[in-house]
């Protein structure tokens, strides 16, 4: 049976107009006379923002996006006006790093603010995916590539934003789940625009199988236009509907995920066969559509009178894969080399923090989840003393903003990431300067300080640091395999 589809057509949002102050009769005029400097006191206060109002949120979260492919991380051939600001009034991070070599698990990191193996997620939902329930002590393969999803009972970023009094909006790319179990909207967003599959054509809307992806909520809708411009008007439309009291905007883009289908270009309509026709000068311009909305959004903030008020953070799921430019680093999505892991990532936030700042210190996706909710709270999250109701994540991330503005000291820490999947086995850990990396049956050591490139084995010169990082690992693999999950896409 085909659900209904309602047609849905996009219209700016009008401005808000200020209360009226009415009665059943008119005042008599010494009466109002009276009352006028209370009358004007109460307006004052309906309307004047708090002495410490608490932060937007914005997050802006690119798919595939090579990490050399904008202007602070020196693309030639791309015009990001807007990145460049954002680094030029901001922080840019050198070391910053994905989840997940793929989509999927890098969300539900973020989401979640919980390492995506904790949930069952080794690799992105869809066509190139193995997906298993699990029935008592077995693994049951899932046969239906769109059946599963991010269970509701897990607790989640944004479900504690929204329970701490932000309106909560997401305008892009879901893909933690197709069905209306685990929509946007049952995981804590008060508002989801986008589509809810891995990828889909641009300008249709579908699936390469048929599937219809656009939502608005629960809703299927049918808009023409190119999903990248619906994308930022949805956004930049929320910030004006929200202005007036702390938000969290989410806005995970399709771009540039395959299909390479630029602005004003949209046929032909995509099938599994040419969904990775393209070539370098589509590619720019669907970045530069996406910049284009980082302008629009800033624009909107400065407009309303919020923007020094608002963290505002540009990120990629993972790395760039065909026509991409990822260097100096090696290799590309889908390989926990770094060229696959490492992302640029940009924060701006200038009541907080400082101007044309580089960073070195390493992050993760995750991290922002810790941060963001130390923003809301004002306290640095530790899964404790958060409200219960808020449904308060236990944060494997750190909270970024004391080391971004100088009030403590860069961290020395460990990540991991982990490719296990019939034909593929990855594992990596970074330590301080030094990454341990394993594909296939090849185990390597390289120091990242001196070789981005990941050109140098150096396990002979240093097999005590080498041996660290695997105890290391496995000592991470034994935490998560305390979690009994239920499922397994991988």
């Amino acid at each position: 049976m085909k659900r209904k589809v309602q047609r849905l057509k996009l219209k700016g949002s009008s401005k808000g107009q200020a209360p009226i102050i009415a009665g059943h009769t008119r005042p008599r005029s010494w009466i109002w006379l009276l009352l006028l400097p209370l009358t004007f006191s109460l307006y004052s206060l309906a309307f004047a923002a708090p002495a410490t109002p608490r932060p937007n949120i914005v997050f802006v979260l690119i798919d595939d996006f090579g990490y050399a492919d904008s202007g602070p991380y020196g693309a030639k051939d791309i015009r990001t006006p807007h990145m460049d600001r954002l680094a030029r009034e901001g922080v840019k991070f050198t070391d910053f790093y994905a989840n997940a070599p793929v989509c999927t698990p890098t969300r539900c990191g973020f989401i979640t603010g919980r390492w995506q193996q904790r949930l069952g997620f080794e690799w992105a939902m869809g066509f190139s995916a193995d997906s298993f329930r699990r029935k008592g002590t077995e693994w049951v393969k899932e046969p239906d590539i769109h059946a599963l999803g991010l269970p509701t009972s897990v607790p989640t970023l944004p479900k504690m934003l929204k329970a701490a009094g932000y309106a909560t909006g997401a305008f892009g790319k879901w893909h933690l789940g197709f069905k209306d179990e685990y929509n946007p909207t049952k995981h804590g967003f008060d508002e989801y625009f986008g589509e809810l599959l891995g990828h889909c054509d641009y300008y249709t809307h579908e699936y390469y199988d048929g599937t219809y992806a656009l939502r608005d909520g629960l809703k299927p809708v049918k808009v023409e236009g190119y999903l990248t411009d619906l994308l930022n008007q949805r956004a930049v439309q929320f910030v004006r509907k929200h202005a007036r009291e702390p938000f969290f905007l989410y806005v995970p883009h399709l771009a540039v995920h395959c299909p390479f289908q630029p602005p004003d270009r949209p046929k032909p309509s995509v099938t599994k066969a040419n969904m990775y026709d393209g070539d370098r000068r589509a590619y720019a311009a669907m970045v530069e559509k996406v910049d284009e909305g980082v302008g629009m959004l800033l624009v909107e903030l400065e407009r309303q009178g919020i923007a020094d008020h608002t963290l505002f953070v540009l990120s990629s799921d993972n790395g760039g894969e065909r026509y991409s430019d990822n260097s100096p680093l090696a290799h590309h999505k889908s390989t926990l080399w770094e060229g696959g892991i490492r992302v640029p990532c940009l924060m701006r936030w200038p009541a907080k923090l400082p101007k044309g700042k580089v960073t070195g210190q390493v992050g993760i996706t995750m991290d922002l989840s810790a941060t963001f909710a130390a923003v809301a709270f004002g306290v640095p999250p530790s899964g404790g003393p958060l409200p219960a109701k808020a449904g308060t994540p236990n944060f494997d991330g750190i909270n970024l903003l004391p080391i971004l503005t100088g009030e403590q000291p860069e961290q020395t820490r460990s990540l991991f990431w982990r490719i296990d999947r019939t034909g593929r086995q990855q594992k990596a850990v970074r330590h301080g300067q030094w990454k341990y990396l394993q594909d296939g049956n090849v185990e390597m050591l390289f120091d990242l300080a001196n070789d981005i490139s990941e050109r140098r084995d150096v396990f002979f010169q240093h097999p005590e640091i080498f041996a660290d990082l695997k105890r290391r690992l496995a000592e991470w693999e034994a935490d998560l395999a305390k979690e009994k999950t239920e499922f397994l896409v991988k």
